[in-house]
């Protein structure tokens, strides 16, 4: 887990996703590595694999006393998971390089499942093969947008490679924190600070403040919110290195960040979500029944609350944002209806942005041309209402038009409950 700031969040199962604002990019484990390394981070050596035979060959050229053999999925867990091949475990360690190709060939093309995964696991495609090192001593390293400091923010502490926000509940002493100016960037008399408070001594404290300001490099470099190294450990020999670390990034900046959203590896996302995505539309599929179509997350998140109040569960939460085209709310449409639990969509459109008539012209479009077979309810009010209503109520659609929000909910609610 790491330390994040709290922002606008929906139910999705017995899970929380965070919906706004949009931050969904996450990379594979190498990927993040291979980011960290052109930055002049220290981490471990190693090579990708998507073959047994290539996995085998890039244990033999790493020429480490031991290899680690990791399954590449964007789940955790991924030590305790099982594949369906019937291998036990998606990292491995081996002092032998012959057995990277023998464990590498029952993950590649092998579903693995861990806690994380659905329960019908994630196929693995890529394999990460790299040097294993000793960790004497593990310690947590962060950088991260902190709204209550308006920028960024180091946070750190001497206990690593646990859960940080336990030890930030049982022993708040033993986190550090350090404010950054954006304008000034991380300060050496800071870096040093964060190492030392970190616990490294000696030689490794200018070592350890050395990969800080590399890190705080990589992060305005490639737009992140957050870059997390859990653990930032030293080994043995007197080296400080970045083990494992979280990348997240900020999505408005993909327009100058083509390299790295082109590493976007969707194969383990939602469908549904994905293709949402495509059109520029937010969408999180839910547990219940009720589609919920909607402009502006804070009005989505109430447009779910109050279909539960009435007895009813929102299907997912999709928002339309400020600047919708025609051709959006069609796609919006086909996605809600792609869902075999949808039985009844409720439209809530509230606001001053948003052309009214442009969402009524798409809807009676996506009714027509997708034969809309579950009851409708609609809302519309903001600008160009009134031409809005006019394009419904001549549509001869069978559209229920609802007055407000409340009036909503409970005909969205009724609807199914009468079929």
């Amino acid at each position: 887990m790491s330390l994040v700031l709290p922002s606008v969040q929906a139910r999705k199962g017995n899970r929380l996703a965070r919906v706004s604002p949009r931050r969904w990019l996450n990379l594979q484990e190498y990927q993040s590595k291979k980011l960290m390394q052109d930055s002049g981070v220290t981490v471990q050596r190693f090579f990708v694999a998507d073959t047994a035979s290539e996995a085998l060959e890039a244990a033999k050229r790493l020429k480490a006393k031991e290899i680690v053999l990791k399954a590449q999925i964007l789940a955790g867990g991924r030590g305790k998971g099982v594949f369906d091949s019937g291998l036990k475990g998606g990292v491995h360690l081996t002092k032998d390089p012959a057995v990277v190709g023998e464990l590498a060939g029952k993950m590649l093309g092998f579903s693995l499942t861990t806690k994380q995964t659905p329960k019908e696991g994630v196929k693995v495609k890529t394999v990460m093969v790299a040097e294993a090192l000793d960790i004497s001593r593990e310690t947590y390293f962060a950088i991260l947008m902190d709204r209550s400091f308006n920028g960024p923010v180091m946070v750190g502490s001497p206990q690593g490679g646990v859960d940080i926000e336990e030890v930030a509940a049982a022993t708040p002493e033993l986190i550090f924190k350090e404010v950054i100016d954006i304008f000034e960037g991380v300060r050496d008399d800071q870096a040093l600070r964060m190492a030392a408070n970190l616990g490294f001594k000696g030689p490794l404290e200018r070592q350890a403040a050395n990969q800080i300001k590399r890190l705080y490099d990589l992060f305005l470099k490639v737009d992140a919110t957050q870059v997390e190294v859990n653990p930032l450990g030293e080994t043995p020999e007197g080296q400080v290195v970045c083990f494992d670390a979280k990348i997240n990034f900020d999505d408005n900046a993909e327009f100058r960040q083509k390299a790295v959203f082109a590493m976007d590896d969707t194969a383990e996302s939602d469908p549904l979500e994905t293709e949402a995505a495509r059109h520029d539309l937010k969408y999180i599929g839910l547990d219940g029944n009720i589609a919920c179509f909607v402009n502006g997350a804070g009005l989505a998140m109430a447009t779910c609350d109050i279909i539960d109040l009435h007895g009813g569960k929102p299907a997912n939460f999709l928002d339309l944002g400020g600047g919708v085209k025609e051709n959006q709310v069609y796609a919006a449409f086909k996605l809600l209806t792609a869902d075999p639990k949808v039985e009844a969509i409720l439209v809530n459109i509230f606001g001053g942005i948003v052309n009214c008539a442009i969402i009524a012209n798409g809807i009676t479009k996506a009714c027509r041309e997708l034969e809309l077979k579950v009851p409708l309810v609609v809302r519309l009010e903001g600008t160009n209402v009134q031409e809005a209503k006019r394009i419904l109520s001549e549509s001869g659609l069978p559209i229920t038009s609802a007055t407000d929000l409340d009036d909503a909910a409970k005909k969205a609610v009724a609807a199914i409950a009468k079929n």
